[in-house]
Order: structure tokens, then sequence, then C-alpha cells
């Protein structure tokens, strides 16, 4: 009785001490994520290393992270840098009157009357339309304006967080695989299923991340081209917004350039706007169509419906990391579905064969 009373304070006090532990590492959510997500996502190039130069782990540590400071976060920090430059020029124009956001939806009614026509038949309001469209285009130029002063502003913390990311990095592409092993020996889930359920959370975070950065960057990258190719204003930065649209399964970058073609075909400018129309359609949307199955959807084996909306409920809940996270949990909580209905049919049919058989 007093070994029960023991174990279970014990497991109380673990629980706690746990509780307490995730609480403390919370400011630190981002880096350690995307940390761990370093690691996955390198740890072939590692291996490749070993194979290639024998098994020096603090060698072929920092030559990985170094190779993924090359190649990621070096070309990410120069595109948030243009961002937000591009941003705060919109941001600017947009407070002096140059730019016009609720003029331009106008020029659109005018020229497409039966726009409201048509909206009017399912009872819809164009002008509570025009005005939601213009506070939001407003409101994202706010934010971008904000967000580049919060970065002026927390410097410090920003690189903070980056050094923290890189310094945990190393350390998981050093010892990642001895501290799976660990977590194996220690979560009372049975081997089995541990060693499936830390498989499925690589395979996604590899294929959420690899597909998903690499669609988006091809994707804002053809869209910013054509949109520069065209003369059209900000080019750059409707590249960067199509491509953190194209995040969005379903709809994606077409949030930005079909209005932009509508607006061309408003003015007058028919060519351009049959020129961005057709290649939006064919290049941006079959870049879309081929690669995300190809790269996102053969290795999660989500639904395209679950992608979209874990990766919309994962933004509203852990914000622009919820992009991996959110299609992270609906991975996971498949998985553990999965091992649960194999495991309760299997005993159901062994149950059901033993009473046949005492039968």
């Amino acid at each position: 009785m007093y070994a029960k009373l023991e174990t279970r304070t014990f497991l109380a006090m673990l629980v706690g001490v746990t509780l307490a532990f995730v609480l403390l590492m919370k400011p630190f959510v981002g880096p350690i994520f995307w940390a761990i997500a370093i690691a996955l996502i390198f740890h072939p190039f590692q291996i490749f290393l070993v194979r290639r130069f024998g098994d020096r782990p603090n060698i072929n540590a920092l030559i990985t992270l170094m190779v993924c400071m090359l190649i990621v976060v070096i070309p990410v920090l120069l595109l948030v840098t243009s961002l937000v430059s591009e941003g705060l020029g919109i941001y600017q124009q947009i407070q002096d009157g140059n730019i016009k956001p609720g003029e331009y939806i106008d020029q659109v009614s005018k020229s497409f009357p039966g726009i409201q026509t048509f909206l009017a038949q399912f009872d819809i309001n164009f002008g509570e339309i025009r005005d939601r469209v213009v506070s939001l285009f407003v409101g994202g130029s706010q934010f971008l304006a904000k967000q580049a002063l919060g970065i002026g502003q927390n410097t410090f913390q920003f690189f903070l967080g980056l050094a923290l990311m890189m310094y945990l990095s190393f350390f998981l592409l050093r010892d990642g695989s001895k501290l799976i092993e660990l977590m194996i020996r220690a979560l009372p889930l049975g081997d089995e299923r541990e060693r499936l359920l830390f498989a499925k959370f690589a395979e996604v975070t590899r294929a959420t991340v690899k597909g998903n950065l690499l669609i988006a960057i091809i994707q804002g990258a053809l869209g910013g081209i054509i949109f520069w190719v065209l003369g059209i204003s900000g080019a750059l930065l409707w590249g960067v917004v199509m491509a953190i649209f194209s995040l969005l399964p379903a709809v994606g970058a077409a949030l930005v350039w079909v209005p932009a073609a509508i607006y061309l075909a408003a003015v007058g400018d028919i060519v351009p706007a049959v020129v961005l129309t057709i290649f939006g359609v064919v290049v941006i949307g079959l870049a879309d169509n081929l690669l995300r199955p190809i790269m996102v959807g053969r290795d999660t084996k989500l639904p395209d419906y679950i992608v979209l909306l874990s990766t919309l409920g994962g933004l509203a809940m852990f914000g622009i990391n919820g992009f991996v996270m959110g299609p992270l949990v609906a991975a996971l909580f498949m998985a553990f579905w999965g091992i649960f209905i194999r495991e309760f049919s299997e005993e159901a049919q062994k149950v059901e064969t033993t009473g046949d058989d005492v039968g």
C-alpha cells in the first residue's frame, strides 16, 4: 500500500514538474520548434556527411548548420527585410493619398456593373464588401508597418531568438538520435507505437516545411515576376504576399492575382489582364496542382480539406508557425487514431475468434 502511494506521489510530482518546465519554455516555443524542424530537414544531409567523411558529430553538425544558414536563414532574412521595406512604402503611400484602395474597387464596379447585380441576387451588399476590402488592405499595410517598427524596437530579442534557434539546432543535429532513443525509453506508450509516432512527426514536418515552403517560394517568385513584367507596382511585396497565401491549399496565390487581373481589365488594360489570367491559371496554378500532391500530400497522406482546415486553425492558434504546426497536429491526430483503430480491431478479432473456438 505504501509503495503504491510512493509511486502515485512520484508520478504526480513528475507531471507537475513537467508542466512547470513546459511553461518555463513557453516563451521559446518558436525557436525550439524551428530548431527541431531544421534538425529533421537537414538530417539526411548530415547522414551524407557521416558516410562521406566519417562519424565526427561536432564537425558534421557544424557543417550542416552552416549549410542551413547559407541556403535558408540568410535568404529568409533578406526577404523579410525587403518585404518590410516594401510594406512601409505602401503604407506611406496610402497615408499620403497616393494609393486609394476604395477608388480601385469603385473603378471595377463602374467597369463591371453586373457584379453588383449578381451579388444583389444573394442579398450581398457591394458597399459592405468594398468597405471590408479597404479596411483589410489598410489593416494589412498597418500590420506590416507595426511589424517593421516592432522588429526595429526588438532587434536584440529577434536576434536572440535566432541565435537560440541555431544553437539548439546544432545540438539536435549532433545528439538527435540519442534524444529520440531516450524519449522512446521514457514514454510509456510502447516502443513500436512511439517509433511510429516519431516517424510520422518527422515525415510530416519534413513534408510540410520543405513542400509548402518550396511551393510558396515558387508561386511567389512566379507571381512577382509576372507583376514586374506587367509593370504592376510593388511586385516584390505582392510576390511575397502570394507566397504567404499559397500556403493555403485550394485558394492560394489566386487571392492576389485574380483581383489584380480584374482591376487591369476594369481600367482598360485588356492585354495585361489576359496575360496575367492565363499565366495565373496555367503557370502559377499548375505549379500548385502538380507540386503540392507530390511534395506534401504524398508524404503527409492528408486530404486537401484536412490540410486547409488544419493550416487555417494552426495560423489562428500558433501564428505564423501554425502553417507547420497545424498540419502536424492533424497528422498526429490521425496517426493516434489509426493506431487505436488497428489495435482495437485486432483485439476485437482475437476476442471474437476465442469466443468462436470456445463455442
